[in-house]
């Protein structure tokens, strides 16, 4: 008997539909094709050990399951319930009229319980593309897959409850969240807020600019400055992420298997801290298996990468490409994956080896020449793609023992997102862009124009303060922001006066 049975399978955050098919004949031998890695030709033991332990049987007769589409490798462990449910219907153990309804997934335990899974809700998604009736899936998965409305989604723990249900013995109960509901109750929660930092009101500005037009920032300072904690706190002051975002990064993460214990919806903006050692797959995506990396992970939100020199050049490197595109594609011999990295890279360092060169009240002890070695560890083309360069100086003590009370990540994001709406406006006919660091030179000619003060001033820092031609288009799209957050249709002077000065790196003679 034939009988077809569906799975899913997932290539960058996007899933392919499975097929399944299962045909039992007199014999003896059991035969599984359709390019399976060496973790689904296993299941044949994992089905065996959870159907005798459930008092049913794999039928000692010739059974050939054959994965569709066969040209595409099938990889985990996944497909144990798909393939166990196909033969429990092939061999009549099960009623066979309702299985191809249903999209089916789910690693098998000896004892017939289910294990969670990865990717789920691309597959859910897809599955309601193709309009199947439901998906039935592991329960530490179902919440997830139920934020896919007009989808029945099923969560089981035990292989049993699947096979009563196909035998219409029990009713599985069906997980329903509520999206909208999902989505607004954590939207702002977050246990960290710009009010906990003492004094650093110029850095705080410079963040705040930065999340205003989506700009990438260094911070740059000696150590116990506050630079870590700071950058800890910028998600706080982004817009809040809407449905299409938080779908998207939590696509990301289930594909990558980073979604916790029955958690339906990411609606808070990720932060990412890899350690310096992390490796360049590891940072971009990729592997024999592709998976996202941090940058993919960071997805909607912050990217955060504390002593910046530590890290090996190859990995800093391979960012470069993906701030410009804001998408990864991993390419293999015979497919490519793309995985999406919007993000906003913040990064931090210690001015030099011994961490105080330019410190107001410690000596550097540095020999010459290191400080200028420590910076170019910083190749300039990926320097080229930060637009804010903020010099952190260290707290004094009445800061930070007093009592004043700092302003709230709350009414600082007020102001974000009124800037960033302006700028929502500004670009709805540009796909692709929605902020001011997006912007092309093209767009940057129309959009920051100066009058001929503005003009003379931004010549004039460029001359005297040695700045370098790369930091006049980053200067002009600050200044924008800036002007954004003042609510002033026209670049000033001094918009562009207070942009210039957060090009600190550009400057001849910084370093020594």
């Amino acid at each position: 008997m034939l009988v077809k049975t569906y799975g899913s399978a997932v290539y960058g955050i996007n899933a392919t539909t499975v097929t399944v098919e299962t045909n039992i004949n007199p014999g003896v031998n059991f035969f599984l094709v359709g390019l399976p890695d060496n973790a689904v030709k296993e299941s044949q033991q994992r089905i065996d050990a959870a159907l005798k332990n459930n008092g049913y049987k794999i039928p000692g007769k010739s059974i050939v399951v054959n994965m569709a589409p066969a040209d595409i490798r099938k990889e985990g462990s996944a497909y144990d319930l798909t393939i166990a449910v196909g033969i429990l219907a092939a061999s009549e153990q099960i009623l066979s009229d309702k299985v191809s309804d249903y999209i089916i997934m789910g690693e098998l335990s000896l004892d017939g319980g289910l294990q969670p899974i990865k990717g789920v809700l691309p597959i859910a998604i897809q599955a309601k593309e193709e309009k199947f009736k439901g998906i039935i899936l592991p329960k530490q998965n179902a919440k997830e897959a139920a934020i896919v409305s007009e989808l029945e989604v099923y969560g089981v723990e035990n292989i049993k409850e699947v096979i009563d249900f196909f035998n219409e013995k029990i009713k599985l109960e069906r997980t329903i969240v509520n999206t909208h509901d999902e989505f607004f109750l954590k939207l702002n929660d977050s246990e960290f807020d710009f009010a906990d930092v003492k004094g650093q009101e110029n850095i705080k500005r410079a963040l705040e600019i930065a999340a205003a037009g989506g700009h990438n920032v260094i911070l740059i300072g000696p150590p116990g400055g506050g630079k870590t904690m700071l950058a800890k706190r910028l998600p706080t002051i982004l817009p809040p992420m809407n449905i299409q975002e938080a779908l998207e990064a939590t696509k990301i993460h289930s594909v990558a298997g980073k979604m916790t214990k029955n958690l339906g919806l990411i609606a808070t903006r990720p932060f990412r801290s890899p350690h310096h050692t992390i490796s360049d797959i590891a940072l971009v995506g990729g592997g024999s298996v592709p998976q996202p990396g941090e940058i993919s992970l960071a997805h909607n939100g912050v990217l955060f990468l504390d002593e910046l020199p530590e890290f090996k050049r190859t990995v800093l490197e391979v960012m470069r490409q993906p701030l410009e595109d804001r998408v990864v594609t991993i390419s293999r011999a015979k497919f490519s994956v793309e995985y999406p990295a919007s993000f906003m890279l913040v990064a931090a360092m210690n001015p030099c080896p011994c961490g105080y060169y330019n410190h107001p009240d410690k000596d550097c002890v540095c020999p010459p020449g290191t400080v200028q070695r420590y910076l170019n560890k910083i190749s300039g083309p990926l320097l080229d793609r930060i637009d804010i360069h903020v010099e952190v100086t260290p707290v004094s003590y009445n800061e930070l023992a007093g009592e004043r009370l700092s302003e709230k990540s709350e009414s600082v994001r007020t102001r974000v997102i009124k800037a960033r709406e302006v700028q929502e406006k500004r670009y709805v006919n540009n796909d692709g862009v929605h902020c001011n660091a997006q912007m092309s030179s093209k767009q940057l000619r129309t959009i920051c124009k100066i009058d001929e003060t503005g003009n003379q001033l931004l010549k004039t820092a460029m001359e005297k303060l040695g700045l370098s031609a790369r930091a006049y288009d980053r200067i002009l799209k600050v200044a924008r922001t800036i002007a954004d957050l003042e609510g002033t249709e026209k670049i000033e002077t001094n918009h562009l006066a207070e942009a210039i000065q957060y090009r600190s790196l550009d400057r001849e003679g910084w370093a020594g």
